[in-house]
């Protein structure tokens, strides 16, 4: 009966190893996704709250990279359950019923929008006003409040020289369109700003007098800055834009929709693509493994997706702010995070769970 009820409490030591460390270092990967962020907002409020895992990097761009420096900042002042609040904070003054200054509040407002739709009211007023004005019409002075906002919860000069995770975070360079990746050491508020910029919405964030755009076009997220600057080899992708849908998208909305996913998927495809091919040569031996110069790292891809939830999610619950709508999100990432390490915890260190040669084929005729 005892065992009975330890196997039903996942409390079988049949299935744990002898010398299974009660912690994990693990990577983070995580993806933008306008008001779909919250659910990752979940998935990182689980795991510092279970306490398994512990944060070596940290890579993400637009939302995605919000979220990054709020974990990283929340870590570098009082460890799992300051981060834990700090998160909670941001999204509670994110969300519809947040205590946010009304520029701040529009501002906030178009970032979790991600892609405005033909058909919603925002939409008929975006598409109107772009046939004769852009950002730099509307925003003469090129104020910019997301930028105030992020300060407002994070002490980047503190989080600069903490001892505290890698960041990475990733912006598209307007003039070479080369993908710009800025890390722990010299972060600012201005560079998750550009990171976080959607060119039709916003003027291009300048840094050094060189404009950026969102950092989704080019890396959504890049996982290539973890391999040189981190210990460990495990990446945990936390990805809230679907690669797979099965419905057919018929109305603009969802082409608009289903055109935007792809698209913000395309340079993690290509990262994947090339994670397994080089994890392939190091297993045929025809590459050397280390850390070391001419080494290559072959990395273990862990994934914990929206899928379950985005099936009845669509492009217009990107433009809902509302705190409930928040909160389910983050009780969807909350649940995804504890089947993942249910399932995965003993997996971290040994394999990678995402099959990425299957995934990442292309279809042949």
């Amino acid at each position: 009966m005892i065992g009975i009820i330890n196997r039903a409490l996942g409390r079988d030591s049949k299935e744990k190893k002898p010398d299974q460390p009660s912690t994990k270092l693990v990577n983070l990967a995580l993806q933008g996704g306008g008001a779909h962020g919250a659910f990752t907002w979940g998935v990182l409020d689980f795991l510092l709250e279970d306490g398994r895992i512990e944060i070596d990097g940290i890579t993400g761009a637009s939302a995605g990279a919000v979220n990054a420096v709020l974990l990283a900042d929340g870590l570098a002042r009082g460890g799992r359950e300051e981060a834990r609040k700090r998160l909670a904070d941001f999204w509670r003054a994110a969300s519809l019923g947040g205590n946010l200054p009304d520029m701040q509040r529009k501002v906030i407002d178009r970032l979790f929008t991600f892609m405005p739709l033909e058909d919603s009211p925002m939409g008929i007023w975006f598409k109107a006003m772009s046939r004769y004005l852009s950002p730099y019409d509307m925003n003469p002075l090129n104020i910019n409040p997301l930028k105030d906002l992020i300060e407002r919860f994070v002490d980047f000069e503190a989080l600069r020289k903490a001892d505290a995770p890698q960041i990475f975070i990733s912006a598209t360079n307007v003039h070479t369109g080369r993908l710009r990746i800025f890390a722990r050491e010299k972060l600012t508020a201005e560079m998750v700003a550009a990171s976080a910029c959607l060119p039709l919405l916003f003027r291009a964030v300048e840094i050094d007098g060189v404009p950026y755009w969102d950092g989704g076009y080019l890396g959504n997220p890049p996982i290539f800055p973890l391999f040189g600057r981190t210990r460990t080899e495990d990446v945990l992708l936390v990805q809230i834009n679907p690669l797979v849908r099965n419905a057919m998208p018929t109305s603009t909305s969802e082409i608009m929709s289903r055109l935007n996913e792809i698209t913000f998927n395309s340079p993690l495809m290509g990262e994947l693509r090339a994670i397994e091919f080089v994890g392939r040569l190091i297993d045929e031996g025809r590459l050397p493994r280390g850390a070391g110069a001419g080494k290559y790292r072959r990395i273990n891809m862990h994934r914990i997706a929206m899928a379950g939830s985005a099936k009845t999610l669509n492009a217009e619950s990107r433009l809902n702010t509302d705190y409930d709508f928040f909160e389910l999100l983050r009780t969807n990432g909350r649940r995804a995070a504890r089947r993942f390490l249910d399932e995965h915890f003993n997996d971290i260190g040994e394999r990678g769970t995402v099959d990425l040669r299957s995934e990442v084929q292309a279809e042949w005729a």
